[in-house]
């Protein structure tokens, strides 16, 4: 019969533990997973600076003639301080004096001869001047463990001079696949075989999603060549494969995977398309075992997949985010089992598609999306209110958001 898809998640989020970790170079470092809590050692800006070229001088000048007795350059230790009817031309990033209380771009004054300068009526006070510490404090958070890097935490992190960063190693992730009818895209076929597209599609889908994937190979529709396939893959922290699970003569895959002990953490979700999925655990290798149909494949993971990675690689946010969008048109469904249905996303409504047999293979080429109907959503109206899951962007949250769409 199959769990629901609820039971299901939470047995994918609970479950999972993350990879080991490694230190790499800050420049290595970006869409790793931190493995440790940075805080700040350095305040940023680290001293009082210039924002903009211009004067320093004392609010009391509004509006005076006063005569510019330094210059600071950027990068200068200089000191100087200005008294009443004087003021320091300084140059943007240049250590501003403790005695100078605004800063007046050179585009506003009136330049005189003798270093004099008249100041405008209109200068607020501390304008146009960076104070320490006003970006970034002293033993702020900058990073913790489970957070995401990228270009923005790069840059914080080099700010604080650190060279390197422990993060999570990306997942190990093996693909291979039955099935005597299938033959890989590079290899001829008779007319009765067919190109087995789930491999590539998922290795590629894998690697997206950071994952280091290697591909193990085609079974023979055996117990005893799937055996040596899944044997081959067990260094890897995730296995991924496609058909040979269901009810068939020759479907081997779920016979064989026994063979090792598997620990079996669910068989079979009230969902459609994608009943036929299968998740267990071989020691430390996880096992995914998808349907055989392309489409049914791809959405269930997309659903369930995405999060055994984001898991493996330690991230803390595991849960299906979403957006709210409208339909663009009535939609009908079967009640019964949660209905994935994928679609196209233009940033306010949600377009289903017409074409999603589980068995195609061009639905998501022209979709970027999906919406996870409840099992007693029967008919949603145009404009009505759904709760889109990208597909080809990753979209996650810390926190459980319910992502299902429900009838009125």
């Amino acid at each position: 019969m199959g769990i629901l898809i609820e039971e299901a998640l939470n047995i994918v989020t609970k479950d999972i533990s993350s990879v080991s970790y490694e230190i790499v170079p800050l420049e290595n470092a970006k869409d790793k997973i931190s493995a440790q809590k940075v805080l700040a050692t350095e305040i940023l800006p680290s001293f009082n600076n210039s924002a903009m070229d211009g004067y320093g001088i004392k609010l009391s000048d509004i509006n005076s003639k006063v005569k510019v007795i330094d210059t600071i350059l950027a990068g200068s230790s200089k000191e100087t301080d200005i008294q009443s009817k004087q003021a320091i031309k300084i140059m943007t990033g240049a250590r501003v004096p403790s005695s100078v209380e605004a800063i007046v771009p050179y585009e506003l004054v009136q330049e005189l001869d003798d270093d004099f300068i008249i100041l405008p009526d209109d200068i607020k006070k501390d304008q146009h001047i960076r104070f320490a510490g006003e970006d970034v404090s002293k033993d702020e958070l900058i990073i913790n463990i489970g957070d995401e890097i990228n270009f923005a935490t790069i840059t914080l992190l080099a700010s604080q001079g650190i060279s390197h960063i422990k993060v999570y190693r990306s997942p190990k992730v093996s693909v291979f696949t039955s099935g005597e009818e299938l033959k890989l895209h590079y290899q001829s076929k008779e007319d009765y075989q067919i190109y087995n597209s789930n491999t590539p599609t998922l290795i590629a889908r894998a690697k997206e999603l950071g994952a280091d994937v290697t591909f193990v190979g085609m079974a023979n529709d055996s117990v005893e060549s799937l055996k040596q396939m899944i044997s081959n893959a067990l260094y890897s922290d995730l296995i991924i494969t496609s058909g040979g699970i269901s009810v068939g003569d020759a479907d081997f895959t779920k016979e064989s995977f026994e063979l090792f002990d598997m620990e079996v953490l669910f068989d079979g979700i009230i969902i459609k398309p994608g009943k036929p999925t299968m998740f267990g655990k071989i020691g430390n290798t996880y096992i995914l075992n998808l349907p055989g149909n392309p489409l049914a494949a791809s959405l269930i993971f997309e659903i369930f997949g995405k999060i055994v990675l984001q898991k493996l690689s330690g991230s803390k946010n595991i849960y299906h985010n979403h957006i709210v969008a409208k339909l663009s048109e009535d939609l009908k469904n079967k009640k019964g089992r949660t209905t994935l249905i994928p679609g196209f996303f233009d940033g306010e409504f949600f377009k289903p598609s017409h074409k999603r047999s589980p068995g195609m293979v061009g639905v998501l080429n022209n979709c970027n999306s999906m919406i996870a109907l409840d099992s007693q959503c029967g008919f949603l109206k145009q404009n009505s209110i759904a709760k889109v899951l990208p597909i080809n962007w990753r979209f996650f949250t810390d926190n459980f958001k319910d992502f299902f769409t429900f009838e009125g």
